[in-house]
């Protein structure tokens, strides 16, 4: 045993000299020689053999034993066996004691002389250490120990080592001390050799375990030491878990390592344990100083590990931390630049009181947003902070970053403070100049209000001048007194709007102070003279204007005053500072704006896709759900389809489609109008979504207090009921025109511009699209099928009246005076009349319904663009004129759009007509081309004859130079009425056509502003009012109070107030029969026009063969 333990020693000694190399304070000479030592494992079979051992005995001198037992076929051995076996033996013991030299002990004395001669040869041949001596037991015979001594003189010189020749063990004695021979050699000391060599294949085994967890470790320290710190936190976060996890199996190995060497020792230390008194040989205390030394190494190296893992786990997490903290950098760095850019471009010139505190919740909103940025980024700064006091190695690059966030905070709170200074400067000047001009304005007024008839008594003249005196006395806690000094108090904060208001401020300050001053003096001199009483006499109004009547004189006297003294002055809101950035730095900015208004649009467009999948799986499909089966109530059974709509589907195109394509143009987001248009066509499944919103919201109130809703809402955590989650989709395509329209605004000059006006359009018209399908769906009473009428072009309100001819009578039916209110649907093939019902409820259950009233096939209209000189009114007819629809639009812009409409689906029937024409008359005979019954148009003498009946019909008045009178009536016949659709309609039935009237529609009779011509004379009755004389055309300005029309009679050019009542029976509309229009050159070459002929649309249906 502690032969093996002194060869284990030496061997690493040896490799030491050999080697000299040192890795982390581990310096296990045995484990480094190049050409590696012979392993015990290695050689186990020759061991076994036992033709040499090492028992671990010494000489006197301390050289190493090493013993040859009897082996009588020692001569047949190879050669490679022996020469691995003494190779071995002699590297089990230290250097010092291989220094020394070996002692060989042969044991020969069964054998004879030639074999004891041919073993010393082999070993003086193969023996690879340093020998000291060499004992033979010669042979015990007669006569081989006589020819032992004999030869052995004689062939001394051969073995070319020092032999000595012992005849007895007893010999040996004197050479070796019996304590460090084995009993064989009548020695004490106790061997096995199965026991050496399993303590020896142990040893070797723990070395090499040392040994290759050195190589490891050294392999991971050089992997750590060359490893690039990552640039992002999920990397390094990565690379941390990977090196923590490859640190752990290194921890493992080394404890296992302590393990094994930790029972080594045991195992070495064992006969102590058993026998306090035993004495360790040389070998044995070499062992035991070898796996002594291996586990202290171990235990350094694991130390130094430690520290170095220690030291680059401390590294990588400050890594991390730094990785953090610039991704928040970048976040909040962001956060501020918007916030900053908001504030720049935020204008806090207010114009007025309201404004001024209209613009101050408004930075209040303002700031609010910031203080979280704020307290974000200085959060931010502090943790900089505290990784640079815990020594953190980036921390110059940690500093600046801390220092840039604090200074960008500290602009925009003083942005914010000066801002907000600057609106609390500018709301005081508001307030004082308002509380001026409200003095002002109250002084008016009271000046106003002082009974005349009162003032003309001393007493009354008094009591007047004690009231302007107590008012005036209030004048220096509500006016303003220095200019200069106001204009020095706020001049940070003037503008041109606040001097102009700080102006007439000062202006209307001074004129009613004249005019107090003015009333003094009267007053003071009607106090002070004794006049005798009067009869008090209301001074006359002189109307001057139609801008009051005598009943509103004294209403509006309080404001005359004040707009007499003081003048408008007009200046712009804000002018603001002139920008004098370059052109770059122009489209810089807009692309900064184009790149918010598409990170707002992603942004929407990811809440947008996951609200909807919140919706279909947190309630959609919960109603499938067995375990939530007893919450439906009944009226929700099997109605996910009328509750949800398609709202599955719009899920899907956007998620798996829509979401995807729009994030390909974050990069370039004036390009992303070629999304929108290539999706256009998918984007028109919303229309399906808007159609069954009714129905939707109809079963979610008839539901929505039902267990099913709140349990699944609780379950989701959702703050808001399901009503406002199925309001998303109509909310989100409403979207999308406002952001495109953002988008546009930032994007004149870039080269998708065109692609977002497009695309904007498109969406318009899928808005409008939808809007108009709500519409139709909300017809009632129609029998036919509304499909069949083909594509629904445009629908809006009008004012409608109705004419009729009766056979070949020449005396047109009297045109209803008041109109009806109709709801018109333009359809590809038809034009539907309906009536527009109350709206009832809540939601999408107060959308409109309409009543069908009367249709007109496509193919049988025509139209006269002007009717009646009104530029909002058109004609429709059919049957050549026997029903006519005079139709009044809110707007000349409506009137045109639908005309160019209509226009449109005539032409196009036309068209189709003459194609169908032509190919029919390619298959028979052709007409002559000088026939007139062909003409899809009448011949010019049609028109003539028909404009000359229709003059007959309609004369109008002399006063029109394009007009012939009209026959007069006595009462009010005001046959078209310039009544905008979206407003309330009062008007006068006619009774001499009850055909015409609406049940419906019927209301008191009312006049209206417009041209009238007088039927019969009328004599003022009173200096206010006017007399006119049958003949006379005049125009109704405004009505008055207790029944009066002010009145202007264009031939005399006076002005007067008339009783309505009077009016009722005095006049009749001034009305013109032309109806001008432009000619269309895409219907007909051949189409004529002149400006005293109405140009007239018709179908293909009137021409008569």
């Amino acid at each position: 045993m502690s032969d093996c333990l002194c060869c284990s020693r030496q061997t690493a000694e040896r490799e030491i000299r050999k080697h000299k190399y040192t890795q982390a304070n581990i310096q296990d000479d045995i484990l480094q020689r190049e050409d590696g030592p012979l392993c015990a494992a290695e050689i186990g079979s020759e061991l076994q053999k036992q033709f040499a051992i090492l028992p671990g005995g010494r000489g006197i001198n301390g050289s190493p034993v090493i013993f040859f037992p009897e082996f009588p076929t020692f001569n047949e051995l190879e050669e490679d066996e022996i020469q691995n076996v003494l190779s071995y033996l002699t590297s089990v013991p230290s250097v010092a004691a291989s220094g020394v030299g070996f002692i060989l002990v042969i044991d020969r004395r069964l054998d004879r002389w030639a074999a004891v001669r041919a073993t010393l040869l082999r070993i003086a041949g193969s023996f690879p250490g340093n020998l000291h001596l060499v004992l033979v037991l010669r042979p015990t015979t007669l006569l081989q120990r006589t020819l032992s001594d004999f030869l052995f003189k004689y062939n001394k010189d051969e073995f070319k080592m020092k032999v000595v020749m012992l005849s007895s063990v007893t010999e040996l004695h004197a050479y070796i001390d019996p304590g460090q021979l084995t009993t064989e050699l009548g020695g004490t000391q106790e061997y096995c050799h199965d026991s050496w060599i399993s303590h020896r294949t142990a040893i070797e085994a723990f070395a090499l375990m040392v040994k290759t967890t050195a190589q490891t470790l050294q392999a991971f320290g050089t992997e750590l030491a060359e490893t690039e710190l990552p640039n992002d936190g999920e990397a390094t976060t990565n690379l941390l878990h990977t090196h923590s996890l490859k640190k752990d199996k290194m921890k493992e190995d080394l404890q296992v390592a302590l393990s094994q060497g930790g029972r080594l020792l045991e195992c070495i230390n064992e006969p102590l344990q058993t026998d306090p008194e035993y004495s360790m040989t040389h070998d044995e205390l070499e062992n035991l100083a070898t796996v002594q030394r291996l586990l202290g190494q171990l235990d350094e190296t694991e130390t130094a590990f430690d520290d170095f893992w220690e030291r680059h786990r401390t590294k990588l997490e400050q890594c991390l931390q730094l990785r953090h903290f610039e991704t928040h950098f970048r976040e909040v760095r962001a956060q501020l630049d918007v916030t900053l850019e908001r504030l720049s471009g935020f204008s806090e010139v207010s114009v007025s009181p309201v404004h001024a505190e209209h613009v101050l919740r408004e930075l209040s909103g303002h700031e609010e947003r910031a203080c979280d940025v704020l307290d974000y980024a200085i959060s931010l700064a502090n943790e900089g902070d505290r990784l640079i006091e815990n020594s953190h190695y980036a921390e110059d690059s940690i500093r600046p970053k801390c220092s840039e966030l604090r200074e960008v905070c500290e602009e925009i709170s003083s942005t914010l403070r000066s801002k907000k200074s600057f609106l609390l400067r500018a709301m005081e000047l508001h307030h004082a100049l308002d509380k001026a001009s409200r003095w002002c304005e109250e002084g008016i007024f009271l000046l106003a209000s002082q009974p005349v008839d009162r003032c003309q008594s001393q007493d009354g003249a008094e009591a007047a001048l004690q009231e302007l005196e107590r008012y005036l006395d209030t004048a220096p806690l509500h006016t303003v007194t220095d200019r200069s000094a106001i204009c020095c108090q706020y001049e940070a904060v003037l503008n041109s709007q606040l001097r102009d208001q700080i102006d007439k401020v000062f202006q209307k300050q001074s004129s009613v102070q004249e005019m107090f001053e003015k009333r003094r003096i009267s007053l003071k001199k009607l106090a002070a003279k004794q006049t005798r009483p009067v009869q008090p006499v209301a001074p006359r109004p002189e109307v001057k204007s139609p801008q009051s009547s005598p009943n509103q004189q004294r209403k509006e006297r309080r404001n005359s005053a004040d707009n007499v003294i003081c003048k408008k002055v007009e200046s712009p809101l804000h002018n603001g500072g002139t920008r004098h950035a370059s052109l770059s730095e122009e489209e810089e900015n807009l692309a900064v704006l184009r790149r918010h208004v598409m990170n707002e649009l992603l942004e929407t467009e990811r809440a947008y896709v996951e609200e909807l999948l919140c919706v279909l799986e947190g309630y959609a499909a919960e109603m499938d759900n067995p375990a939530m089966a007893h919450l439906i109530p009944s009226t929700l059974l099997s109605k996910k389809d009328v509750l949800f709509g398609n709202m599955s589907e719009i899920y899907q195109f956007h998620k798996r489609t829509f979401l995807k394509e729009l994030e390909a143009y974050t990069d370039c987001p004036e390009l992303v109008g070629r999304c929108f248009l290539e999706r256009m066509k998918d984007l028109q499944i919303y229309e399906a979504y808007c159609q069954n919103k009714p129905r939707s919201e109809s079963l979610w109130r008839q539901c929505s207090d039902c267990a099913f809703f709140q349990e699944c809402q609780k379950k989701l955590e959702h703050k808001l009921g399901l009503d406002s989650y199925l309001l998303k989709p109509v909310q989100r395509i409403t979207k999308y025109q406002l952001l495109l329209k953002e988008m546009l605004k930032y994007s004149k000059r870039c080269n998708g511009c065109d692609d977002l006006q497009e695309a904007l359009s498109s969406i318009l018209g899928i808005l409008k699209a939808v809007n108009d399908s709500m519409h139709l769906i909300a017809i009632t009473g129609y029998e036919g099928n509304l499909s069949e009428l083909g594509r629904l072009l445009m629908q809006g309100s009008f004012s409608v009246w109705t004419e009729h001819k009766k056979g070949h009578a020449k005396v047109k039916d009297l045109a209803r005076f008041k109109p009806m209110q109709r709801h018109l649907f333009l359809h590809e093939k038809a034009l539907l009349f309906c009536k527009r019902r109350e709206e009832n409820g809540e939601g999408y259950e107060k959308a409109p319904s309409y009543s069908f009233k009367h249709s007109l096939s496509m193919s049988a209209v025509g139209i006269t663009e002007n009717a009646k000189g009104d530029n909002k009114k058109f004609e429709i007819w059919c049957n050549s004129r026997e029903e006519v629809f005079i139709v009044q639009a809110a707007t000349p812009e409506i009137k045109t759009a639908w005309v160019n409409e209509i226009r449109k689906v005539l032409t196009q029937q036309l068209k189709a007509y003459r194609d169908a024409s032509q190919q029919k008359s390619s298959d028979s005979v052709s007409p002559s081309p000088t026939s007139s019954s062909l003409s899809p148009f009448r011949s010019s003498n049609q028109k003539n004859q028909k404009k000359q009946e229709e003059k007959k019909v309609e004369p109008n008045p002399a006063s029109d130079t394009n007009s012939s009178s009209s026959p007069k009536h006595k009462g009010w016949n005001k046959a078209s009425l310039s009544v905008d659709a979206s407003e309330e309609n009062d008007g006068y039935s006619s009774g001499e056509d009850p055909m015409n009237s609406d049940p419906d529609d019927e209301v008191g009779k009312k006049l209206a502003p417009g041209k009238y011509t007088v039927v019969a004379d009328c004599e003022k009755a009173g200096p206010q009012e006017l007399s006119v004389k049958s003949g006379d055309v005049v125009q109704l300005i405004k009505e008055g109070e207790e029944g009066q029309w002010f009145v202007k009679n264009l031939r005399s050019s006076k002005e007067g107030w008339v009783a309505e009542a009077n009016l009722l029976s005095l006049i009749s509309e001034s009305k013109s029969s032309q109806s001008l229009s432009s000619s269309d050159d895409s219907v007909s070459g051949n189409l004529s026009t002149s400006s005293s002929c109405s140009e007239t649309y018709t179908s293909y249906s009137d021409i008569k063969p």
